[in-house]
């Protein structure tokens, strides 16, 4: 397995994410989306608590990253974000922080074969490669009624748009790699543009169908009290409007029912890497909230 350099990754919105965690000495620490360990090791290094830290990852090239930190004593599982928290949950276990960044990793973008950018590459998108379905398959066996469903609902493409982009798909299949689907939806497109690719919202789309992204997020978010101790804190990254709409519904439902709310918000109004990360370019579309156990 390709191991990519660790200087790959810039972690992101590391000081917010600090500030709003506050990692104090021999605190414990879920990181349900791990990565390649830039958060999670910043985190670990002010608790001095490794064997109280738990790395999540579902990307096999993740879970070989965080070998470093499982050497420290670091309990490493290789799991979907949701599926390990709900084994944790039905554990019983509980945290004084909660981290979970539902970003595509550098590395996962960079590196071709892994399918997530317009790179000449396979039509994969797997964030765990052991999954059945891949993106080739979803695009090659869909139905054009199915494939404009996906790219309304995951990509938010107006319905005109999304019609012509599926039927473009349609009459050039079969696809494999993602050069061929970037061509595909640019041959829709009228005029010019500049610096936001016209098959962006595609290739989300399938990102977040392959993947069951929101899903796991919903998944999830319902999970967050059991996990967190009194007094635990929990910080959410998110990276598009769908994703952000879910953790910013769910703080507000949880956050408003008085005195028997079981969390209180960290952040009133939500960070934003355009404005609080703006040397790292990834984080342009990052939004970061948080919240505390009471």
């Amino acid at each position: 397995m390709r191991k990519p350099p660790q200087q790959l990754h810039i972690p992101v919105l590391l000081p917010e994410v600090i500030e709003l965690l506050s990692p104090k000495a021999g605190e414990s620490y879920l990181d349900l989306t791990a990565g390649y360990g830039g958060h999670a090791s910043e985190i670990i290094a002010r608790t001095g608590a490794p064997e109280r830290a738990t790395l999540v990852d579902r990307d096999p090239m993740a879970i070989e990253a965080l070998e470093p930190l499982k050497l420290k004593g670091a309990r490493i599982i290789h799991d979907s974000f949701a599926d390990a928290a709900t084994q944790c949950a039905a554990a019983d276990e509980q945290y004084d922080m909660i981290l979970a960044d539902f970003g595509v990793s550098s590395p996962q973008l960079d590196i071709p074969t892994r399918g997530f950018s317009f790179q000449s590459g396979p039509l994969d998108m797997r964030m765990d490669q052991a999954s059945k379905v891949s993106a080739e398959a979803i695009i090659n066996r869909s139905s054009e009624r199915e494939l404009i469903d996906i790219l309304v609902r995951y990509g938010e493409e107006r319905y005109s748009r999304a019609r012509a982009i599926a039927r473009a798909i349609v009459t050039a299949r079969p696809l494999h790699t993602t050069d061929q689907l970037a061509d595909v939806v640019l041959s829709t497109h009228r005029g010019k543009w500049q610096k936001v690719h016209p098959a962006t919202r595609t290739f989300q789309a399938f990102r977040i169908a392959v993947n069951d992204e929101l899903g796991q997020i919903e998944r999830l978010l319902p999970l967050i009290p059991k996990l967190l101790k009194p007094g635990g804190r929990i910080a959410i990254i998110s990276f598009h409007s769908l994703e952000d709409r879910l953790v910013k519904r769910y703080f507000a439902e949880i956050t408003s029912a008085g005195y028997e709310a079981e969390l209180e918000l960290l952040t009133k109004k939500a960070i934003r890497g355009s404005e609080s990360d703006v040397h790292n370019p990834r984080a342009r579309s990052a939004t970061l909230r948080g919240a505390v156990k009471k």
